[in-house]
């Protein structure tokens, strides 16, 4: 099984993708998590210079909360799912973030001999992002960046959601839930009981 988390910053992205990691045994790609290892050289890169080369040309867009270019993104992910067995299972949280970024990882799976199982998309309001944003404690969420972020998830990531409808892989959930309700919707969704 091969899932996509898609939502805006705060939406529970990254809470959903490890529950569903735990639920099924299955390998997490976090690029917020790779980014900021990348950014600060640490050494859980498995070795991977590439990634921190890559950390370095990504961080003055994180900082300013801007999308990271599209370009250096799709090469952070094909670094990272040449790492996996073809055959392996895995949730990709945070990427893609724009609808070209969401055809080039369909080419990249191609390539690899994969396919995407499905996007689910968690549908939260604006308001409930921002403050879910500000309430955690990452150095990332300051209140100018969180706003800019969000105005970029509405302009940029909504193509995606199309992207994938078209392709008849989208799940929307509703993730103005509990973590445990948006859990249970996503696996009935998924059709397991």
């Amino acid at each position: 099984m091969k899932l996509v988390i898609l939502g805006g910053s705060g939406s529970g992205k990254s809470s959903q993708a490890q529950r569903l990691c735990r639920y099924f045994d299955i390998s997490l790609i976090s690029t917020g998590e790779t980014l900021r290892q990348a950014m600060s050289n640490e050494d859980l890169l498995d070795g991977h210079s590439e990634l921190s080369d890559l950390g370095r040309y990504t961080q003055p867009y994180v900082e300013a909360g801007e999308l990271v270019p599209d370009e250096m993104m799709i090469e952070l992910i094909r670094v990272h799912l040449k790492k996996f067995d073809v055959n392996s299972s895995w949730v990709l949280e945070g990427y893609p973030r724009t609808a070209f970024q969401a055809e080039e990882l369909d080419f990249l799976l191609d390539d690899l001999g994969q396919k995407l199982d499905w996007a689910i998309y968690l549908q939260v309001p604006e308001a409930v992002m921002v403050s879910r944003s500000l309430g955690r404690s990452l150095p990332d969420d300051q209140p100018e960046i969180v706003q800019r972020r969000v105005e970029l998830f509405y302009d940029r990531t909504i193509p995606i959601l199309e992207y994938y409808d078209r392709r008849r892989r989208l799940l929307t959930i509703n993730g103005d839930q509990s973590p445990e309700l948006v859990q249970q919707n996503i696996l009935t969704l998924l059709s397991i009981p």
